[in-house]
């Protein structure tokens, strides 16, 4: 895959989930918006403030590695690293757009441990992010995405090379986008009063 391919892949799912925000969740009233399909899953808003924090993390550090680099010099080829690889193709959704693997979230990160990060403005915030996150990709082709590396979340230790924290974060938005939509379909969601 060249590096424009990547780009242009993580910009049509960035896209996608701004479409999908725009016409199926920013208009969700609050009932609609807590609703939980049962007592252990996540409401949208668990969804999104969730993705808010990720968010808050992962744009600040792209934007970061992106200005301080000093490899300037983009390259044409996408080549992951091993880890890189496996960080991001467990995020991926399988063809049918199912979750291929749970994961648990960390408490940081948890809206069900730390209902404080729950806004009531989520959906609205990640919609302004995902506007942002069009912005960092259309950034990062001016860098060496290979030779740039970048902490993740989950620890400062490991660091991924740019392409590969960059395609992770867009996979697990487009995941979670998902889930939104199956709360949304859910036959017993809530419909406006």
């Amino acid at each position: 895959m060249t590096t424009q391919q990547l780009l242009d892949e993580m910009t049509e799912i960035t896209s996608n989930n701004l479409e999908v925000i725009r016409k199926r969740l920013i208009f969700l009233n609050a009932d609609q918006r807590s609703w939980r399909p049962n007592k252990n899953a996540w409401s949208i808003n668990d969804i999104f403030a969730h993705l808010n924090q990720y968010v808050q993390f992962y744009h600040k550090t792209f934007n970061n590695a992106i200005e301080t680099t000093k490899h300037r010099d983009p390259i044409s080829v996408f080549m992951p690293s091993p880890l890189g690889k496996s960080a991001w193709k467990s995020m991926k959704l399988g063809n049918a757009k199912n979750v291929k693997r749970k994961f648990r979230s960390q408490r940081s990160f948890n809206p069900s441990i730390k209902p404080e990060l729950i806004t009531g403005h989520d959906v609205e915030d990640f919609e302004s992010a995902q506007k942002e996150l069009i912005t960092i990709i259309e950034r990062s082709a001016e860098v060496n995405m290979r030779k740039t590396k970048v902490p993740i979340a989950s620890s400062k230790i490991i660091r991924l090379r740019l392409s590969d924290a960059m395609l992770f974060v867009v996979y697990h938005n487009e995941r979670h986008i998902q889930q939104a939509l199956n709360v949304v379909n859910h036959p017993m969601f809530p419909r406006r009063k």
